[in-house]
């Protein structure tokens, strides 16, 4: 038995709230975007402004915060592609089942926040550059920049910090990037794709086939969204009293699901970066005892829902060791990409990717009435047909192309 066992749930999470502050007057933290605009006019770098049309929300201390909703620049993340590709096909199938334009550049590099969390062989300049690069590229295509990930999501805001305070820094990368021909630019707003998901969320369930209200769902907020630079996260007063971030789980409430509380909502999911190279087991152990046992204590839902990659990864792969240790898991982990793409009725295989997810799934497919199976025999065809050079499939398009039609 866990030591937060012999507590009950509500006293701990008691102790966790903390006043809602909404005023931007009286704000503990100061809006960037001023200082970012200042910089422009005195022709220190290039302002990217969100583009129309674009919702607009709340931040954590009130700073209204603008969503685009079309022609966005999608910077990819590495483990998405890699580890977790149903996660990047869904959000690219949403915007093309609602007719959205966007843009999967073929020239965007990592973030390599990796080298910034984790390794520390990097340097400040190196970082804001790569960043720098990056949004350059994409204000030269005219699309505006939507972050994939968590963690380039909290980098690259951090980096924005640096940008505007550090002119040492900004003259550098200037340098760095005259050699590439490009301009120094920042976006107005950094923009993670959840956000996205958050405020397309109605129109989501407008579009919703699959019947989500006979099912709970526990939700993780990446440490990278809302614990680094943490004025810039969505909250909403109506979502546990502002006391989470609104982003997925307002999400899964508009599919119908029900999202209870649990104690260690405010826990890393055990990633971490640094300790995920070096202390494997720690991540392990702390994904499974202090996130998937304590939802599977308290609540025992039938998924759990996030929104960063490494968080998926962590909190989905770590189960398989634990259960050879028959410590109490078995609960699917998926993005609020993915969920929102199931609900309306996306292939589990070609978009979704499930097979790629270790933690076992076949329950809640069961559960959402959905018949996997014939789902799989259809996947297998596909897979025969490529095998036999008769079908293409992209990762980015999720449909099969038959040749020769």
């Amino acid at each position: 038995m866990s030591a937060t066992s012999f507590i009950p749930v509500d006293n701990i999470l008691q102790k966790k709230m903390q006043p809602v502050r909404r005023d931007p007057a009286n704000a503990p933290t100061h809006d960037i975007r001023e200082e970012l605009f200042e910089l422009e006019a005195k022709g220190e770098l290039i302002v990217q402004r969100v583009p129309e049309p674009y919702v607009e929300v709340q931040t954590k201390y009130g700073r209204t915060k603008k969503i685009p909703i079309a022609h966005t620049w999608h910077h990819k993340s590495c483990g998405q592609c890699g580890h977790i590709p149903g996660y990047t096909a869904a959000v690219f199938w949403l915007h093309r089942q609602f007719e959205i334009d966007y843009l999967d550049p073929t020239d965007q590099t990592s973030c390599t926040g990796w080298n910034y969390y984790a390794s520390g062989t990097s340097n400040p300049v190196a970082q804001l550059a790569v960043m720098s690069r990056n949004f350059a590229a994409a204000y030269e295509t005219g699309y505006y920049p939507l972050i994939h990930c968590g963690t380039s999501f909290g980098h690259y805001k951090e980096c924005r910090e640096e940008i505007v305070h550090h002119p040492e820094y900004r003259a550098e990368v200037r340098r760095v990037l005259a050699k590439l021909g490009k301009p120094l630019v920042v976006p107005e707003e950094i923009v993670h794709y959840s956000e996205w998901i958050h405020v397309m969320r109605h129109h989501i369930a407008e579009s919703q086939v699959v019947d989500f209200s006979n099912i709970t769902a526990t939700v993780h907020t990446a440490c990278h969204y809302h614990k680094i630079v943490a004025e810039d996260a969505i909250y909403d007063p109506d979502i546990f009293g502002g006391q989470r971030t609104a982003t997925v789980t307002a999400t899964m409430e508009a599919l119908g699901a029900e999202v209870p509380d649990y104690s260690t909502w405010f826990d890393c999911c055990g990633f971490g970066f640094r300790h995920v190279l070096v202390q494997r087991d720690f991540t392990r152990s702390f994904a499974v005892q202090r996130k998937i046992q304590v939802m599977k204590d308290e609540v025992n839902p039938d998924l759990v829902v996030t929104h960063d990659t490494g968080c998926v990864t962590t909190l989905d792969k770590s189960q398989f060791a634990a259960k050879a240790h028959d410590f109490r898991v078995g609960i699917p982990v998926l993005s609020d990409a993915q969920v929102a793409a199931l609900a309306m009725g996306a292939h589990p295989f070609r978009v979704l990717q499930l097979h790629w997810h270790t933690a076992d799934w076949r329950p809640l497919m069961e559960k959402l009435g959905i018949d996997w199976e014939k789902y799989w025999d259809e996947f297998q065809d596909d897979l025969e047909a490529i095998r036999a050079g008769e079908m293409v499939m992209t990762w980015d398009q999720a449909d099969p192309v038959v040749l020769g039609v």
